[in-house]
């Protein structure tokens, strides 16, 4: 396990406040998604039991979700014992997500972790209740003795992106789709927007959201994603981005119909997906966001007995973003990219968090 140094990341703990976006709540319970080890199992006794609320979309989004599954599943085959699995609705109130956390915190689950920034206020109301067990969220801040805050720069992965775009594009036309317009998103927009014009200013870069505000629908809408694909090919650009959850396969399955174009994936290795196999000679990277070594982390703490608590941030200098290489459709650029994230990592580019 490795402990990552604790920053001051106020800016995404008081976005993270206003927002909504992940979970399912007991009122929902029988619905949701499980996967639990047989309580009465060796392995469940021995283990660590994991509490997991993931964001809408849950385990095989292809993306954001199934990176924090894989941190899970590595936990679980190492350590054994038992999780169990929840998965957000887009139609989730407040109540629902404080219900959900509750839910796991009493059934004995330690940690429990909140896949997603939605999970910001009601995880700081459950965690007061429950002093004795460590909880964990990805993507915001709670101030709160037992939580532990897995930050990511992903501003950082996302202007590596940018530059491989610019270095691809043959119209000097790009694209960017983001799920929903809030703060978390709009730092993948900002660093892809800065790398794509360090590296050539006179490219255009189109950037479309699929939903706002409280409606989450934009991260698991691949039909939305599809759609503002297609608006972007038809209006010229040739490489689109998308940081919107399992709404990007739609946006890949556009950009695959047009020949030359080419797709940036997000949060996992999009390119060794299953279900978009059929689309992988289309998909030029991947920014991916390595939620796994974050969840992997805390569990390993608690199976420790040395619980991470704080505000943990996995950086490109952490390797805690990078650009995935598989296919080798970036192997012509590599030296670019990889200069790029030298000046990243020693300080000489500073990537904006806003556009």
């Amino acid at each position: 396990m490795r402990r990552v140094s604790k920053i001051a990341v106020a800016g995404i703990a008081s976005a993270a406040l206003a927002l909504t976006a992940t979970a399912c709540g007991s009122t929902s319970a029988d619905k949701a998604k499980e996967d639990a080890a047989p309580s009465g199992s060796s392995s469940a006794q021995s283990g660590v039991k994991v509490g997991i609320a993931y964001d809408v979309g849950g385990r095989g989004d292809h993306s954001f979700n199934d990176s924090a599954a894989r941190g899970v599943d590595k936990a679980k085959a190492e350590f054994g014992g038992d999780v169990k699995e929840l998965t957000a609705k887009t139609t989730d109130t407040e109540a629902d997500r404080v219900d959900r956390l509750t839910q796991l915190a009493e059934a004995g689950y330690n940690p429990v972790v909140g896949i997603g920034y939605a999970y910001a206020n009601s995880m700081k109301s459950v965690a007061a209740k429950f002093p004795a067990v460590t909880f964990g969220i990805v993507d915001s801040v709670v101030d709160a003795k037992n939580v532990d805050n897995i930050v990511f720069t992903e501003e950082q992965g996302s202007y590596l992106g940018g530059v491989a775009a610019a270095l691809k594009t043959k119209k000097d036309h790009v694209g960017f789709i983001g799920g929903v317009d809030v703060p978390l998103i709009k730092k993948f927009e900002a660093g892809y927007v800065q790398g794509v014009h360090d590296t050539n200013p006179k490219i255009k870069v189109d950037v479309q959201y699929l939903s706002h505000g409280s409606d989450t629908s934009g991260f698991a809408s691949p039909d939305k994603g599809k759609a503002a694909a297609q608006g972007m090919l038809d209006n010229g650009a040739d490489v689109i981005y998308s940081a919107a959850g399992s709404s990007g396969s739609g946006a890949i399955e556009a950009v695959n119909g047009s020949k030359g174009a080419w797709a940036i994936g997000v949060d996992s290795d999009q390119y060794n997906q299953v279900s978009l196999a059929k689309y992988k000679s289309s998909i030029l990277t991947s920014v991916v966001k390595n939620v796994d070594v974050g969840v992997y982390d805390l569990v390993k703490s608690i199976h420790d007995k040395k619980p991470l608590v704080g505000t943990n941030a996995y950086s490109l200098a952490k390797n805690g973003v990078s650009l995935s290489t598989s296919g080798g459709f970036i192997a012509d650029i590599q030296p670019k990219i990889d200069a790029a994230k030298a000046k990243i990592v020693d300080g000489s580019i500073k990537v904006k968090t806003t556009p």
